[in-house]
């Protein structure tokens, strides 16, 4: 029997590693794995891929990730690539100047080490945009820029109150500085202009051509439901799916309300019924615990340290109720729901796996795979309970490398011990644990190869400073292994993330073999081919 699909003349990464020099696709499914033997199913119709000394491997899966607020975000006021106060306002200066019709100014993705404490005031906004309400997210949208018609029209003063899950930031006179932190967000965010459903559908395929690019066949979307004025992507997965406009293999988590309880669970279950289409599947729930560490919120044992290293009331924010949070967990589990944690602090960590043990206790073993992402801090007690109790560790590399975010707004405010606490990937695999990995975009690059490069060599793309806390560094197929085979795992897709013979062909070919190279090249590589059942979804212009 001849095939449709064959790759030849590179290596090929299986679950033995690169052990094989050929792979035969027919129809959606790989049918034969190994060498030259393979080109005897070689017929007229056949199509043959030569490698030239290129990797195949399974197509990358990212398992956090917010591709329809990227989509909306780029399409809008894109601070993304601003390093300095000076070039963000002057991004915002020219993107109002180049839509006087605009009623809002949103967009975002701005850095916070970009300015003195990580939070820019009203009046810098005020500067270049007077007259309209301007609203941007920052890079790790947990707080929001706004200036002062923006405050205008949300009716926030100085005797506002802050919301139990947030703040405003204030000067010494108790005034909005114009910077809103977490659940403050909403009082701006729900007055902003909402995205229309061909908004939101377009920004899901541009993300998702921009993601195949990277070699991305699926993903886990980590947020599906309103939250702090962002768009629901729901509608837009579910349009393309029936379509047929979605290519990539889709899970949505749904969004875990913290202002309720219990009570909401009833509800979960109805969407996850009526959500489910095709390649798209809301079978996951996600609780967001705590904030994060860059302004105090990601939730911690121990107080964070003042400027002056003296340990200060602070340790941080728990989102949802903690002596909660075990019982609602048991019953997602229990109703076979996948439980994926925002989990960045020691505290929130160890309240997601005492919640996940609470669940084993109740309900005894399950196939949920209940998953932590970002886990920038994590007591080494809890290293080890990973493994015991069945709970992928979901990394963001990226974030695991020195940078002025990493080593001005969070080292000094954690101190040298739970600083070298921070994203312990090696660890966790020493320990036994399963990896999957993920970006968080828009807060960060999803190229997963970027973050593969962090993952091995703890040192930022293109930097040669400090290696941050090396004994975390992992090997190159560890890493690999996790944006593949550990992020199918969490996203319940067993016939994908590995190539061997029953497998879907969702696969990638990149434009080198990484492991020929040094570890410092790996963030050169690039992807050339792309393919979801063995369909071409992407080629680079080279290829």
């Amino acid at each position: 029997m001849h095939t449709d699909l064959l790759f030849t003349g590179g290596p090929v990464l299986t679950p033995d590693g690169p052990a094989a020099t050929s792979v035969a696709v027919t129809g959606d499914r790989i049918t034969a794995v190994g060498h030259a033997e393979a080109h005897e199913l070689i017929g007229p119709r056949t199509e043959v891929v030569d490698l030239a000394g290129r990797l195949l491997l399974p197509g990358f899966q990212d398992a956090h990730i917010h591709p329809v607020p990227a989509g909306l975000e780029l399409s809008q006021c894109d601070l993304t690539g601003a390093k300095t106060a000076k070039d963000t306002l002057a991004a915002v200066r020219a993107y109002a100047d180049a839509h006087p019709g605009r009623e809002w100014i949103t967009g975002g993705g701005w850095s916070m080490e970009a300015f003195e404490g990580g939070t820019p005031t009203k009046e810098l906004l005020d500067t270049v945009v007077p007259d309209r309400p301007v609203y941007l997210p920052n890079r790790d949208h947990h707080g929001a820029w706004v200036n002062s018609r923006a405050l205008e029209l949300a009716g926030v003063t100085r005797d506002t109150p802050d919301p139990a899950d947030g703040r405003f930031e204030r000067d010494a006179s108790g005034e909005p500085t114009g910077m809103l932190q977490e659940g403050a967000m909403q009082y701006v965010g729900r007055l902003t202009p909402p995205a229309t459903a061909a908004d939101r559908l377009a920004a899901l395929l541009y993300a998702q051509r921009h993601l195949h690019a990277l070699g991305i066949t699926a993903w886990q979307d980590a947020l599906v439901g309103d939250f702090l004025g962002m768009d629901d992507p729901s509608e837009a997965y579910l349009t393309a799916a029936r379509e047929g406009s979605l290519t990539a293999r889709v899970v949505g988590a749904l969004w875990w309300d913290r202002e309720r309880g219990a009570e909401q669970i009833p509800e979960l279950v109805e969407k996850r019924a009526a959500l489910s289409h095709g390649r798209f599947r809301a079978t996951s729930v996600k609780l967001m615990l705590d904030g994060v560490a860059e302004t105090g919120t990601a939730a911690l044992l121990d107080p964070y340290l003042d400027k002056c290293g003296c340990a200060t009331a602070n340790r941080g924010t728990s989102f949802i109720d903690r002596g909660q949070l075990p019982a609602y967990v048991s019953e997602l589990d229990a109703l076979g729901f996948q439980c994926h944690f925002h989990a960045l602090g020691d505290r929130a960590v160890r309240d997601a796996l005492d919640a996940v043990e609470a669940a084993r206790k109740a309900n005894g073993p399950s196939d949920t795979r209940p998953h932590l992402a970002h886990l920038q801090v994590v007591h080494p007690e809890d290293v080890p309970r990973f493994a015991r109790l069945g709970a992928t560790a979901n990394i963001q590399p990226l974030w695991a490398a020195h940078e002025p975010q990493m080593d001005e707004l969070t080292i000094p405010f954690l101190g040298p011990e739970r600083a070298a606490w921070q994203y312990p990937f090696g660890a966790l695999l020493r320990s036994g644990a399963r990896l999957a990995a993920g970006s968080d975009w828009p807060v960060s690059s999803p190229d997963p190869l970027q973050g593969i490069h962090v993952a091995v060599n703890r040192v930022a793309p293109e930097e040669q400073g400090p290696v941050f806390l090396p004994a975390e560094r992992i090997g190159l197929t560890a890493a690999l292994t996790a944006y593949t085979a550990g992020s199918a795992y969490a996203n319940h897709l067993d016939g994908t993330g590995s190539i061997r013979v029953g497998a879907l062909a969702d696969l990638a070919v990149l434009d080198r073999d990484p492991f020929a190279g040094p570890a410092e090249e790996i963030g050169g590589t690039k992807v050339a081919l792309t393919y979801v059942g063995g369909e071409r979804v992407y080629a680079a212009p080279d290829a």
